[in-house]
C-alpha cells in the first residue's frame, strides 16, 4: 500500500546524495514523498521528481559557497572547534527551529513516516512529538560509542587487553563531554513538543524507531555491537544530479580519479599538490574540483584533466586508484568499484573513514599537508602492490551483497506498515 513519507535534510555536502537516493527510491516505488530542505538543495530535490519544501525558521546555507555556509568549520582552528560549530549551528543550537518547521509541515500535511538526516535532532524531535514512526539516516559510518570498537572519530585501532579497554573508556568519556553544551537547547526543543528532557545529547540520536546506517557493515569493526534499532542497509551509490557527463583524459595509461570535498574546506592547495603529483607519474589524472573550487584556478600538467564535476560512479569503472579526502561517499563508491584509495582526510568524519579503509587493506592514508612527492609515492605503491586491489575487490563483493536488495526501502516500508496497524 502506498504511504506518505516526509524527509528532513540539510545541505551537508556529501550527506545529500544518499538521502535523496532513498527519497527517490521510495517515490519510484509509488509512495508520496516530500523533502524539507535548504532552498540551495531544491534543484537537486526536483531532479529526483520529489516535492521540495523550504525551511522557514531553521537555518539554511550552501557549503559550496564559504559566504553562505552555516557551519563554516573551515574557520575552526581545532577539531573540537569544528565539532562545536556543528553542534551549535545544526545539531542542537537550532533544534527548536528545525522542530517547529517539521511539526508545522506534519500538521499541515500528515505523513506516515518521518525520515531525517541523523544530525537533525530537531526534526527527529518533531517526529517523536507527533507520535509517528521515525527513522534517521546515518550517511557515514556509525559514529557513536559501542562495545567492541574504539571511540569513533579518532581513527584508532581496536583495543587489545586491559590497557586498551581502559583507553577506550577514558577517551569515550572525554569525547562525550563536549556534547553537554548542546543539551539545554535540545531539551528546550523537546519541552516545546511536550517531550521529557534527556540526560545526554547522544541519547537523542537513539530515540528513533530505526537508525539506518548507509554504509557497508564490512567497513566497520568486525566485533562491534550495535543498538537494537540500528540497521546497516548498505551505501547509496548514486552520483549527485550536478555531476554531469563523463569525459576521460586521452590515452591508455592507468587512470587516477582525484577529488576532495564537494563543500568548501580550503582544499585548493591540496588539489594543486595532487595535480603536481600525478604529473610526475605515468598515469592519466581526472581531477574533479567540485562546486566549491573553480577548476580554472588549478594548475595542472598535461596528463591531468581538471573539471568541476564528473560522475564518479562511471569514472571509477575505468580507474586504478582514487585520491580523496576520504569523504564517505567517494570512499564507498571507490570500494564498490574495487578501486583502492589514497586518503587525505581534511576533517569531519574523514579521519575515521580513512582509518577504516586502511584497516580493510584497501588504501593508504597520507596527511592533509602531504607533499606532492608523498602523494605520488602512495599512488605508486598502490599501483605496484596487488594486495590493495585484492582487498578492494573483497570490499566490492561485500558491498554488492549489501546492495543486491534495497534494505533501506524495506525498513522504511515496514515502518509505514507497522504505523498503519
Amino acid at each position: 500500500m502506498p504511504s506518505t513519507f516526509l524527509f528532513a535534510t540539510w545541505n551537508g555536502g556529501g550527506a545529500v546524495p544518499p538521502v535523496l537516493s532513498v527519497a527517490r527510491a521510495l517515490r519510484e516505488r509509488g509512495h508520496t514523498v516530500r523533502v524539507l530542505a535548504d532552498t540551495s538543495l531544491h534543484a537537486q530535490v526536483a531532479a529526483i521528481g520529489v516535492e521540495a519544501i523550504a525551511w522557514t525558521t531553521a537555518p539554511q546555507g550552501d557549503p559550496a559557497d564559504p559566504a553562505k555556509d552555516v557551519i563554516k568549520d573551515f574557520e575552526a582552528r581545532t577539531p573540537l572547534g569544528a565539532f562545536a560549530r556543528l553542534r551549535d549551528r545544526i545539531v542542537c543550537g537550532p533544534a527548536a527551529d528545525y522542530a517547529q518547521d517539521t511539526a508545522a509541515e506534519l500538521r499541515a500535511r500528515p505523513a506516515d513516516v518521518l525520515v531525517a538526516e541523523f544530525m537533525l535532532l530537531g526534526a527527529l524531535t518533531a517526529g517523536e512529538g507527533a507520535g509517528i514512526p521515525v527513522a534517521s539516516l546515518a550517511t557515514t559510518l556509525y559514529t557513536f560509542p559501542t562495545r567492541g570498537a574504539p571511540p569513533p572519530g579518532l581513527g584508532l585501532k581496536p583495543a587489545t587487553g586491559a590497557l586498551g579497554r581502559l583507553r577506550d573508556r577514558v577517551l569515550t568519556s572525554v569525547m562525550l563531554k563536549p556534547w553537554e553544551k548542546g543539551l539545554p537547547p535540545l531539551n528546550a526543543a523537546r519541552a516545546a513538543r511536550g517531550l521529557p528532557p534527556l540526560h545526554s545529547v547522544v541519547d537523542a540520536f537513539g530515540r528513533v524507531d530505526r537508525l539506518l546506517v548507509l554504509s557497508p557493515r564490512a567497513l566497520d569493526h568486525p566485533g562491534r555491537e550495535f543498538p537494537a534499532n540500528v540497521r546497516h542497509v548498505g551505501p547509496r551509490l548514486d552520483d549527485p544530479s550536478w555531476a554531469g557527463d563523463l569525459e576521460l583524459p586521452p590515452g591508455d595509461a592507468p587512470l587516477v580519479l582525484a577529488g576532495m570535498s564537494s563543500s568548501y574546506m580550503r582544499q585548493r592547495d591540496q588539489l594543486e599538490r595532487i595535480a603536481e603529483a600525478l604529473g610526475t607519474l605515468p598515469v592519466r589524472g581526472l581531477l574533479t574540483t567540485g562546486p566549491a573550487v573553480d577548476p580554472a584556478t588549478i594548475r595542472a600538467p598535461r596528463n591531468v584533466l581538471v573539471t568541476a564535476a564528473a560522475p564518479h560512479t562511471a569514472a571509477l569503472r575505468h580507474a586504478a586508484v582514487t585520491i580523496t579526502h576520504a569523504g564517505h561517499g567517494t570512499a564507498v563508491k571507490s570500494l564498490a568499484a574495487a578501486v583502492p584509495l589514497v586518503c587525505m582526510p581534511q576533517g569531519r568524519d574523514q579521519p575515521e573513514v580513512a582509518r577504516h579503509v586502511e584497516s580493510a587493506g584497501a588504501g593508504i592514508t597520507v596527511g592533509r599537508n602531504a607533499s606532492s612527492r608523498t602523494i605520488a609515492q602512495a599512488v605508486e605503491r598502490i599501483l605496484r602492490e596487488p594486495s590493495y586491489r585484492w582487498h578492494a575487490r573483497r570490499m566490492a563483493a561485500a558491498i554488492a551483497a549489501d546492495t543486491a536488495t534495497d534494505l533501506a526501502i524495506a525498513e522504511l516500508e515496514a515502518l509505514a506498515e507497522a504505523g498503519a496497524r
